[in-house]
């Protein structure tokens, strides 16, 4: 048997995809075929969603979406870790975004991308000097306080979506206070599928995998179906706004927007409205 050559270890040390493409089988690729279809379906909805937290056009989501998930296939060290927006750092964007007084959608979108890439580099700086151990100094109960504001700003950001009100706000009690003084306005219809939604998606979390089993479903396709339960909601609510024009009743649809394919190019650093300078020192 051949031994591999030095060079080739210290090469898997930066490209992981090396270690495990030679052992990848059809067992494996079966089961990542089924998550790579439940998380693309459900990867849509969420993108588009974070990008709308993070106050940039909601086509972004998905641009943000597709080459981190290329990238962490071929240099990401787990094979579990799910890559791609999230809700806590489309809050931080968007609070770092709106500490610059911006009104143009070119200069938003200019301060996301510069923000984003500044981010990356000291993250790439970070991994090369190995000062992964820094995170052992951060408080446990920072961190859960920190965790537990970010989860209760964003629930109440969203619950006018639920609600159908069009309510603003950049903290908890401003938000809350608009709640309740836009409460008149609030759309039966969109609060009903909305609360609905939400309780099915608590309860397929622990109860739906336990009555398909109940029904003499096998193991395997009762976990399959129970995964895949988020998707049949977007399925399902998807189609009851189509057959029942629920926009016609008041519920808020998202526009269809245009497709504009951009071409790679370098971050713009020079001190356009302040943007780089800004979101520098932010």
């Amino acid at each position: 048997m051949k031994t591999p050559s030095p060079m080739y270890g210290r090469i898997k040390q930066y490209v992981p995809m090396l270690e495990w493409a030679s052992v990848y089988n059809s067992n494996t690729f079966t089961s990542d075929a089924v998550a790579a279809i439940i998380v693309t379906i459900m990867l849509i909805p969420q993108s588009l969603a974070y990008a709308l937290l993070a106050g940039l056009p909601a086509e972004m989501g998905l641009y943000a979406s597709i080459l981190p998930l290329v990238a962490y296939a071929i240099f990401g060290t787990s094979r579990a870790l799910a890559v791609g927006p999230v809700a806590v750092v489309s809050l931080m964007t968007a609070a770092a975004i709106g500490n610059l007084g911006l009104t143009s959608p070119t200069d938003i979108a200019l301060a996301a991308v510069t923000l984003a890439f500044i981010s990356g580099v000291i993250l790439i700086a970070m991994g090369i000097l190995r000062l992964g151990f820094l995170a052992n100094f951060l408080s446990h109960p920072v961190i859960a306080g920190f965790i537990t504001a970010s989860g209760l700003l964003i629930a109440t950001s969203q619950l006018k979506h639920i609600l159908g009100v069009d309510a603003h706000g950049h903290t908890l009690v401003e938000l809350i206070f608009s709640l309740v003084d836009h409460r008149d306005m609030i759309n039966p219809v969109t609060l009903g599928l909305g609360a609905s939604t939400l309780v099915f998606l608590f309860w397929v979390r622990k109860g739906l995998k336990p009555t398909l089993l109940n029904m003499g479903l096998a193991p395997r396709t009762a976990d399959i179906l129970a995964k895949a339960g988020p998707v049949g909601a977007v399925f399902v609510t998807t189609f009851i706004t189509f057959l029942f024009d629920l926009s016609s009743h008041g519920s808020k649809l998202l526009e269809q927007f245009q497709w504009v394919y951009h071409h790679l190019q370098y971050p713009v650093f020079h001190q356009r409205s302040g943007v780089s300078c800004s979101c520098l020192v932010y």
